[in-house]
């Protein structure tokens, strides 16, 4: 049996942020301070609860306040500690810093099993913890702004909101003190799909870069790989869907709490999805293999690997059998340090987390703006935009006409050509530059320079390095 001892969470983030600033000139006291979290709020509550008084116990990280206001998400889960918020801040950090979101990285949790308690038990919770953030500023839209993670969503965002409304009854820009709102609380269009778009996106940028794909020992488009997704929640299900339903991946299997389902032919996500919801699980999913040792199936052959549920999940146990030739964290931390190197050395790519997943925040930081200034994006120019393209078209028909109609237009060119861009096609045009760029910047530090081995040393060298510069801006 191994002595290996496997770092925590938060030593791998800290093992691959040292193995970064290593290859960087930068003053130690600035290296610290980059490194540190800034400050950790913890706060243990009561509710009153069938009866009886129950408390809880919540946390708020503040990694880097190098801009403001910070951001990063809340997760409800029983497993929530303050090592795991201070390495989720800390990564939020750089995450913002990668994708250039004006923004510090914070991140919030809640020690909670959000299937133990109904849904006017789980407001109850989720208003008194949010009160109590509130009044010390960690939730503000200047200061401190959440969004949904893993146990919360929509629902939990807008509890969120109203509460701090109720507070600051004079905040005209209230809406914005939370991201990942429902629609009709002042959300924007395609934030529930964010994380896994941008997942879906990463990967477009990367398969366009022959270079990087033959690093992968793989050829050719995203069209016929083969696919194993881990976690069917809301990142693991819309990443395997847009790659499955628009660029032709075929998504061989499913990791799930209960086990897995393996089709060598391909899974309808939907149809996956819809089981998963009415039973609770994969078992019994008739169209095609159930393993009930799920983490048995991170180590089947396939050409691309999504962890997309929780951080640990392949570690020095499992590293030496993944057989991956590409992995993309759509998941925080789905890889430690200690397999971090072993998948190196076996020559695997891995898309590291701080860049995959960065779809959430990067759609965040556009309702953010959305609620600042007050008006939905696209209502200004879009029927603008219409009554130009109408011209362009009528123009070339006339002209058609003139030439006996010798060509026309396909109806479906003037049906697509003829629609303005609405908010959810400027987001996801927004969200795609965004990852475009991002990966691009990452590309030239991993092939420009020597001493850069990985796409993961790359993005931290980036991150940092625009840290570095904030803070430097400031006067540090």
């Amino acid at each position: 049996m191994s002595t290996i001892q496997e770092p925590s969470f938060r030593q791998s983030v800290d093992v691959m942020f040292n193995r970064a600033v290593r290859l960087m000139d930068l003053p130690p006291g600035l290296e610290e301070k980059i490194r540190v979290c800034n400050a950790t709020y913890t706060v243990r509550f009561g509710v009153r609860l069938r009866g009886e008084i129950k408390t809880f116990t919540g946390y708020r990280s503040v990694h880097s306040e190098h801009m403001e206001p910070v951001k990063g998400g809340i997760r409800f889960a029983d497993t929530v500690n303050q090592d795991e918020v201070e390495a989720l801040a800390a990564l939020m950090t750089y995450k913002c810093a990668l994708v250039e979101a004006p923004f510090g990285g914070s991140k919030g949790g809640l020690r909670i099993n959000p299937q133990e308690y109904s849904e006017q038990e789980l407001e109850l919770i989720t208003r008194r913890f949010a009160y109590e953030l509130i009044k010390r500023d960690l939730i503000h839209p200047s200061q401190n702004v959440p969004a949904p993670d893993m146990g919360t969503g929509e629902r939990e965002m807008a509890w969120i909101a109203d509460q701090y409304a109720r507070m600051n009854t004079t905040d005209i820009n209230a809406r914005a003190c939370v991201t990942g709102k429902p629609l009709n609380a002042g959300g924007i269009a395609g934030r529930v799909e964010a994380t896994g778009r941008g997942v879906q996106y990463a990967l477009q940028e990367f398969f366009r870069e022959p270079l990087d794909v033959a690093k992968a020992n793989l050829s050719g488009t995203l069209d016929g790989k083969r696919v194993i997704v881990q976690g069917l929640g809301n990142v693991g299900y819309h990443a395997a869907k847009f790659l499955s339903e628009e660029d032709g991946c075929k998504v061989i299997a499913v990791i799930e709490r209960d086990g897995a389902i393996v089709n060598d032919a391909g899974i309808n996500i939907e149809d996956l999805s819809h089981w998963i919801k009415d039973n609770q699980g994969v078992r019994g999913y008739p169209k095609g293999t159930y393993v009930e040792n799920g983490a048995a199936v991170l180590e089947h052959d396939c050409d691309i690997l999504v962890p997309a549920a929780m951080e640990g999940v392949i570690n020095l146990g499992n590293a030496e059998r993944i057989k991956a030739n590409l992995i993309i964290e759509a998941a925080n931390g789905p890889v430690t340090a200690g397999a971090d190197d072993i998948l190196r050395k076996r020559g695997c790519v891995i898309i590291p987390d701080m860049f995959a997943n960065a779809g959430g925040v990067t759609v965040s930081y556009f309702e953010w703006v959305k609620n600042l200034s007050h008006i939905r994006f696209g209502r200004m120019q879009r029927r603008q935009e219409e009554a130009r393209y109408q011209m362009i078209v009528d123009e070339l028909e006339n002209l058609s006409e003139a030439l006996g109609n010798k060509w026309t237009l396909t109806p479906g060119f003037k049906q697509k050509y003829l629609r303005g861009a609405g908010e959810l096609e400027l987001v996801r045009s927004g969200l795609d530059d965004t990852m475009r760029s991002a990966y691009q910047k990452m590309r030239e530090t991993w092939h420009e320079r020597g001493d850069v081995e990985d796409l993961r040393t790359a993005a931290y060298l980036v991150a940092i390095g625009n840290v570095a510069s904030s803070y430097r801006s400031k006067g540090l």
